[in-house]
């Protein structure tokens, strides 16, 4: 028997399962598919999570950017760049998550790919986890697999707080002719943007709506954003995924397990980032089941109550961020981005060393006259 069964392989699960092996814990990654694996992604991550780690994470990085380009309806453009310690990275995810789990393998953790978990069952003071292949069992489950993933369910997870949102992204091979350049773009879309993320041999192109809203044509608005970089998308294959948006706090533990990552709801509802936090909660995952192993009978509770804390208060300032900037777009463009410290501000938030909760009432007020008043 293991002490903890991790479902999914992605950020969240590599991370909680590099963090519990370290600690001696003995630890099981079942992942239905076999990595590395493509997962659709812009791919920016936050250095900030250098400070979870011991190792170098240089071999999983494609390039770092240290500047960001907006554009409202492809002109109106600004640049900055990032006043921050360390540029932003811009990763491949089936060489990110591949090279995560691999640390994790060398403090000792399995790792079954090709292994899709059919089913779940509590045994009195364990779980079974049943797979195409055979039957496992842990006294601990972390479910971290992801947006679509079934073990929320299988939990009882019956209604997660979530926003649910949708994007759509391509990757294009490409020369890239100016690496170190992030690009956002809004006006084309409503209710969100589109990104153009570099990477060393190609773009990662996507769009994404984060408050709901009418259907809009994704691929036509795609289309048109490659063409201004001269690029065409018929070529390259497009992928459609939901996105679970963090809506409020909740509850995130169960009897001997915990959600993690996306399953958790965790995805920052202004940017969409999903790394950084799905990274976060498979570390206070980690934490909470090593002290659960150790005897600590509150410690999954204290899981949801950290993430809801530490994770969930900032996302709470996002949200009203968010729901200002997206529904008045147009303003927030002007009052926001087009202001000096606008885009120095938001290098900072995605490099992780500024919260939304340090800026958010200031830019409301800017955003919503009266806000605060």
């Amino acid at each position: 028997m293991y002490d903890t069964i991790i479902i999914g392989a992605g950020p969240a699960g590599g991370t909680a399962a590099y963090h519990l092996a370290k600690k001696g814990r003995s630890v099981l990654v079942l992942e239905k598919e076999s990595l590395p694996r493509y997962k659709p992604c812009g791919g920016g991550v936050s250095p900030a999570i250098a400070q979870w780690f011991d190792f170098d994470f240089s071999p999983a990085i494609s390039v770092k950017a240290d500047s960001l380009r907006f554009t409202w309806k492809l002109g109106d453009p600004v640049e900055a760049k990032i006043a921050t310690k360390e540029p932003v990275w811009m990763v491949r995810r089936d060489v990110f998550d591949h090279f995560l789990v691999q640390q994790a393998q060398k403090q000792g953790a399995e790792l079954r790919d090709r292994t899709e978990v059919t089913g779940i069952e509590f045994k009195s003071d364990h779980w079974q986890v049943n797979t195409a292949n055979s039957p496992v069992t842990g006294r601990y489950l972390i479910a971290a697999d992801g947006a679509k993933g079934p073990m929320a369910k299988w939990l009882g997870f019956k209604d997660r707080k979530r926003r649910l949102a949708g994007a759509l992204e391509a990757e294009v091979p490409a020369v890239v002719e100016n690496k170190s350049t992030i690009h956002f773009e809004f006006g084309l879309v409503k209710n969100g943007y589109i990104w153009n993320f570099p990477k060393a041999d190609g773009y990662s192109i996507g769009v994404g709506t984060f408050i709901g809203g009418e259907p809009q044509d994704f691929k036509k608005i795609l289309d048109e954003y490659a063409k201004s970089f001269n690029v065409e998308l018929t070529a390259s294959k497009q992928y459609g995924h939901p996105l679970c948006i963090w809506d409020g706090n909740q509850t995130l533990h169960t009897q001997n397990a915990v959600l993690a990552g996306e399953a958790a709801c965790i995805v920052d509802p202004m940017t969409a980032e999903g790394i950084r936090p799905s990274i976060f909660s498979g570390l206070l995952a980690a934490v909470a089941i090593d002290q659960a192993l150790s005897g600590d009978i509150n410690a999954l509770e204290q899981y949801s109550e950290a993430i809801n804390e530490q994770w969930g208060s900032d996302m709470a300032w996002a949200q009203k961020l968010a729901g200002a900037f997206y529904r008045f777009p147009g303003i927030g463009y002007k009052a926001g981005v087009k202001r000096p410290s606008g885009a120095q501000m938001m290098g900072k938030i995605l490099c992780g060393e500024l919260r939304y909760g340090d800026v958010a009432g200031r830019a409301l007020k800017r955003l919503i006259p009266g806000f605060g008043g």
